[in-house]
């Protein structure tokens, strides 16, 4: 579609009136009458709205008129300095544009899809005689078979667990299933077939993966009466071991089959959308069903003008969704869309198939979308009670701390060590929405000069890095567009007294910060019990809080969940440190020469017991380097 696309006017501006409705009269004059895309940009080159139009001429023509639009849409004219405009084929390549546009320029008159995840799938690897099955997330690289979206990758998990033990398909590495002499655990409790070392023959081991992709397709009812037909002809012929087995496979399927929430006898493959509004909020309930069952949901809050209808949130919230993503055969609504003919011909587009979108009046299809409203409006409900309740507690924050307002974003800083070991330094992001985990940061200690267990000059090389960096990327503070979060903190809390915070602030004074941030000190209270902690704000003499004081217990579970990140994280690098390769001690080795080696000889052991001619014969392994393995593992005492 990218090639059909063809620049139309760029860049005029109409000198007698440099922004407005004047600056849109000049552009209607040349305009085709021809589907496209246009985007509005003011006077600083920002780009504040992208549209689509049948006819372009005919669209643009509407905003000349401003009298007669809402007030959202008068105030983007009056700013209006300059236009952009690209001619389609068709009005769906348009809307696919129109979805591409928005979600990589995100102007702020249009809906904007915030928290665009990306969901996890199974994937059924065919690149190897043994095809694997695994969790998959983000760009299809690998051959094989894709079964999703799933809404998280613990259902994604649980569903593979149950599938092995349905269909005893392997989930190793190439690696690790080249270097097996004998077959490994998953084997002996029943949820590999262990092709690995030939206790399966590989065409046998194809009919079990060929069996879960018709199960993952929908077809598991053919799949089920398959395997009981050879269920009970094991029986009949006094074969109660694989009659046992095959029992087993079939419990395994039945729970499968269970553990959705919802299940549909009609809906074999669905995306079920259903938006919800509610003070000004908007929320979008996304349900994904697959082979009948519900493969899970996820709520979606994107950010829209008070004013645009829901129907409106939902067609454009639609069209970025599926930006990158393939839609299935159905798609239900729950409102219905003032153009579902042509939401249908581009995700058809996007597809390369057939896509059938329609709001049901009736039957099983209506029960789902109800049942996906329902989720909508619980979990708008459920936002909008946090964001009051984080409202009130910011207030508060401003309020003892002695801000002139509430605080839009705070970061806590919490540093992670042993000994100085695996140091790391930890920033949590809080704001009106409650924790911000988009925005967290984890910094490697870097200064080989610190003392170890110097938790001062931790904190010193994590505020210098953190700052510099910000002071240097956003100056003038902008903010998420996303999320609404602004790049720069009105709070920090800090672990320390006074003396720690007196340090910190002689980090920022050196730094000169062009934002004003307020530093605040935490000391811990006395046997380090919860609810003693004085604070340290500039200027004043050290406080407590109230005992049961609602701010005491919020500031508590921002310093606690700052150690929680900063401990998680500090043992995963840790634990990776443990179970380092030695390949990645030996300069030179990277990662294209590692897997070489480790598909060669299955381990980093076999590769240290390899003899120089073994390791020189391996593609892609030149002479010298050979000799730098070699001497690597048989270097003397």
């Amino acid at each position: 579609m990218a090639g059909k696309e063809r620049p139309h006017a760029t860049q005029m501006t109409d000198n007698a009136s440099p922004t407005g409705a004047g600056v849109i009269r000049a552009f209607v004059k040349t305009l085709p009458a021809s589907p496209g895309v246009y985007r509005m940009i003011d006077a600083a080159g920002e780009v504040m709205y992208v549209g689509k139009a049948r006819n372009l001429k005919a669209r643009v023509t509407n905003y000349t008129r401003p009298n007669a639009l809402e007030v959202r849409l008068q105030r983007m004219i009056a700013a209006t300095a300059t236009m952009e405009f690209v001619r389609t084929e068709t009005e769906a390549e348009a809307l696919l544009l129109e979805a591409n546009l928005i979600k990589r320029l995100k102007p702020r008159f249009n809906v904007a899809l915030r928290d665009d995840k990306s969901f996890p799938y199974i994937l059924i690897a065919t690149d190897h005689e043994a095809p694997e099955i695994l969790l998959h997330r983000g760009t299809r690289r690998r051959e094989g078979h894709y079964f999703g979206p799933f809404a998280s990758a613990g259902a994604v998990r649980r569903t593979i667990t149950s599938l092995q033990k349905a269909f005893l398909l392997r989930s190793c590495t190439a690696s690790f299933y080249a270097s097996r002499t004998r077959p490994c655990l998953l084997h002996q409790i029943k949820r590999c077939a262990a092709p690995c070392t030939g206790e399966i023959a590989i065409p046998d081991y194809q009919n079990l993966v060929e069996e879960a992709q018709q199960f993952l397709s929908g077809k598991s009812k053919t799949v089920q009466a398959r395997l009981s037909a050879e269920m009970n002809e094991a029986a009949q012929s006094l074969d109660f071991e694989r009659a046992a087995l095959l029992r087993d496979r079939l419990s395994a399927l039945a729970l499968i089959q269970s553990n959705g929430d919802i299940t549909s006898h009609t809906v074999e493959e669905a995306d079920i959308f259903a938006v919800a509004e509610e003070g000004g909020q908007f929320c979008v309930q996304v349900f994904f069903f697959r082979a009948f069952q519900n493969w899970g949901n996820h709520a979606f809050r994107p950010r829209a003008d008070a004013s645009i209808s829901q129907t409106d949130v939902l067609e454009a919230f639609m069209g970025q969704f599926y930006e990158n993503r393939t839609p299935p055969r159905l798609v239900l609504t729950s409102h219905e869309l003032t153009e579902p003919d042509l939401m249908e011909e581009a995700l058809s587009l996007r597809a390369g198939r057939k896509v059938t979108v329609l709001k049901p009046q009736r039957g099983e299809k209506k029960d789902l979308v109800a049942y996906a409203h329902n989720n909508a409006r619980e979990a708008l409900g459920r936002q909008l009670a946090e964001g009051a309740t984080n409202r009130k507690l910011l207030e508060g924050v401003a309020e003892m701390f002695g801000l002139e307002e509430p605080p839009r974003r705070i970061e806590v800083y919490d540093n992670s060590h042993i000994s100085g070991t695996n140091a790391i330094g930890a920033m949590i992001v809080a704001g009106e929405e409650g924790y911000s985990k988009k925005h967290y940061r984890t910094f490697n200690i870097k200064s080989t000069e610190l003392t170890p267990g110097d938790d001062f000059g931790m904190m010193r090389e994590v505020l210098t890095r953190r700052f510099t960096r910000l002071a240097n990327e956003s100056p003038g503070g902008a903010e998420d567009e996303a999320t609404g979060m602004p790049d720069w903190p009105d709070v920090v809390f800090i672990d320390g007294g006074q003396g720690q915070l007196n340090a910190v602030l002689g980090v920022v004074k050196e730094l000169n910060l062009p934002q004003e941030v307020t530093f605040i000190g935490i000391a811990k209270g006395e046997e380090r019990d919860a609810g003693r902690e004085t604070f340290f704000v500039p200027g004043k003499p050290g406080f407590k809080l109230p005992h049961r004081d609602p701010v005491l217990y919020y500031v508590q579970r921002l310093r606690d969940e700052a150690h929680r990140f900063a401990i998680g994280t500090h043992r995963a690098k840790r634990r990776k440190d443990t179970i380092k390769n030695p390949l990645d001690e030996i300069e030179g080795i990277g990662p294209t020469r590692k897997r070489a080696l480790l598909n060669h000889f299955g381990s980093a052991k076999a590769v240290g017991r390899a003899s120089l001619a073994d390791l020189t014969a391996i593609p892609g392994i030149s002479g010298q380097m050979a000799q730098l393995v070699y001497d690597h593992f048989n270097r003397s005492e």
